[in-house]
């Protein structure tokens, strides 16, 4: 095959979770730019719907990633009224900086419930559809600290661990029905996620001394690596966590 056709989305459906604003409208701009139809989804009707009005025919699917039958039924609801979803991007994720010692308890169930158990719930309600036709993939937005810790984020850190080793585990038992599993890493990109950071010239200094690159990751630099595990060009790439991070986890 071709390499364009090895890359072409054309005809397939994606949708990718958390995708109002960062890097999972950025995700879903590029899959469309690829031929991809986009469903974006999020809490907020109102934002998704701006959103969706800056991709062509793009639909919206509200819910709650963290709702298990939330999440079953929209799923459900959506293959049986507009057909298949092919693609599947486990964005939706959040962030809490505070120190170990005073980190509340609170925040770390919902740091598990919106980073870990929101990859479960959408995951499986996909991955039904998927294995029933035989063929999907789905990619989790890991991170740089799948790999690496630094202060004040620990249980971030555990959630985004987790995030690879599920992504492991999904492949282990769905590659057999013709899914790929993967997940993608992002070292340190200008997100709003990490706008503190980013406004920080103590860190951004830091950062660009720490990064072989020298600088923040562009959301659209985060494209090319989800269209590679969307397309046939990754048929048999499984299980597999693809650091974008400018060398970061490379360089002592």
């Amino acid at each position: 095959m071709a390499a364009p056709g090895l890359f072409s989305l054309a005809g397939k459906r994606a949708l990718i979770t958390g995708s109002s604003q960062g890097i999972g409208f950025a995700l879903a701009q590029g899959l469309a730019e690829a031929g991809a139809g986009i469903v974006l989804n999020g809490r907020d009707a109102g934002r998704l719907a701006a959103a969706a009005a800056r991709i062509v025919d793009a639909r919206t699917l509200v819910f709650d990633v963290t709702d298990h039958d939330a999440v079953r039924t929209a799923v459900d609801g959506f293959e049986a009224d507009h057909g298949p979803i092919d693609i599947l991007i486990n964005n939706a994720g959040m962030q809490h900086r505070t120190t170990l010692e005073d980190f509340p308890a609170d925040a770390f169930e919902r740091l598990l419930q919106t980073n870990v158990a929101s990859v479960f719930h959408v995951g499986q309600a996909v991955a039904r559809h998927m294995i029933v036709r035989g063929q999907g993939k789905i990619i989790n937005i890991a991170s740089v600290q799948s790999a690496l810790a630094r202060p004040g984020i620990a249980p971030y850190t555990a959630t985004k661990g987790a995030v690879a080793n599920l992504t492991k585990g999904m492949a282990t038992d769905w590659a057999r029905h013709g899914l790929q599993c993967n997940a993608i890493a992002p070292g340190y990109f200008d997100t709003p996620l990490n706008a503190a950071l980013v406004a920080d010239p103590e860190f951004s200094a830091w950062l660009e001394k720490r990064t072989p690159a020298g600088r923040w990751g562009r959301v659209e630099e985060l494209v090319g690596a989800a269209v590679f595990l969307s397309s046939d060009a990754s048929s048999f790439v499984n299980g597999h966590t693809l650091f974008v991070d400018g060398g970061i986890t490379a360089s002592l």
